[in-house]
């Protein structure tokens, strides 16, 4: 976290941040309508596609699932991130303004407020409601931000921002997704490889030559954040919504189908991050294989 190395690089992230700003008001192409072959996810990552009542849908109500999913994912991101920036603004108080910790977290701060704004206006542009999170998602996610120790808020922001990293990859390469939902991922994209960069750097003093039951405890901490926001995904009101006979089945083969496909498309940055600590051990695997059906 000292090394003149680190704090150089850091340095030049402030500096792009206040010179290159990316603005969602002229970045995303807001003007953009999407027509009858748009999508608004990659199919592969909409929670049915790769089940068998994947095709009882019409192209239609596949279009509609992906673009219900969409807006979910979106707000989910935007509730996390707000969350985080709760943590970051207390954060602050502890630190020497003049600090490189204290600048990198303000400019940050600044990206993240964005984000929300972005989100939130491609919400807004796709016309559908989110589903909002339960008192349960609410009473966690506010109890990790106010009484866990920074490292571990550092390490809960990290596993939600390299996930969402990898689902914003597969937004901004698919050519067929509205041009709205690609350039927002690949802004956020962006700025979030910042935020990364310099969360996994500052977390080293923490899981660098971490022992069995820390390693263990960062493990299972990065499992059950990715857990807690996964459950914000695949919603049974969406399947309401398409007018199914049946939304009930629909939504439970939705749910299994999705767990089992997040761990092939979404995890891979995260399952590297745990590995390179170590984080991988007789208990930690099996909780990591049982709860998220991640193959290791």
């Amino acid at each position: 976290m000292k090394t003149e190395n680190f704090e150089s690089v850091v340095e030049r992230m402030v500096q792009i941040s206040k010179e290159r700003p990316l603005l969602p008001e002229t970045y995303v192409p807001w003007a953009d309508e999407p027509d009858s072959q748009t999508l608004f996810l990659p199919d592969k990552i909409v929670s049915l596609e790769g089940h068998p009542l994947w095709s009882t849908l019409t192209r239609d109500q596949q279009s509609e699932l992906g673009r219900l999913e969409s807006v979910q994912v979106m707000y989910s991101y935007a509730w996390s991130e707000t969350l985080a920036c709760y943590f970051f603004s207390r954060h602050l108080l502890t630190l020497n303004p003049d600090s490189i910790e204290y600048r990198f977290l303000i400019r940050e701060l600044i990206e993240e407020y964005r984000h929300q704004e972005m989100f939130g206006m491609a919400i807004r542009k796709l016309q559908r409601e989110p589903v909002l999170p339960t008192r349960l998602h609410k009473f966690f996610g506010n109890f990790t931000i106010r009484f866990l120790p920074p490292s571990m808020v550092f390490m809960s922001v990290l596993s939600i921002e390299l996930m969402a990293d990898i689902y914003a990859k597969h937004i901004r390469k698919d050519p067929k997704v509205y041009s709205v939902m690609r350039k927002t991922a690949e802004l956020h994209h962006i700025e979030e490889r910042r935020h990364i960069f310099y969360t996994e750097e500052w977390l080293k003093k923490f899981t660098r030559n971490a022992g069995y039951i820390k390693a263990s405890l960062f493990s299972l901490l990065v499992m059950l954040n990715i857990y807690f926001i996964r459950t914000l995904y695949v919603q049974k009101k969406f399947f309401m919504q398409l007018g199914l006979a049946n939304p009930e089945k629909y939504y439970r083969a939705a749910l299994k189908n999705y767990n089992h496909k997040f761990s092939e498309f979404a995890l891979q940055a995260t399952v590297d991050f745990v590995q390179s600590f170590n984080g991988f051990n007789v208990v930690t695997r099996f909780f990591w294989k049982w709860i998220l059906k991640v193959k290791l």
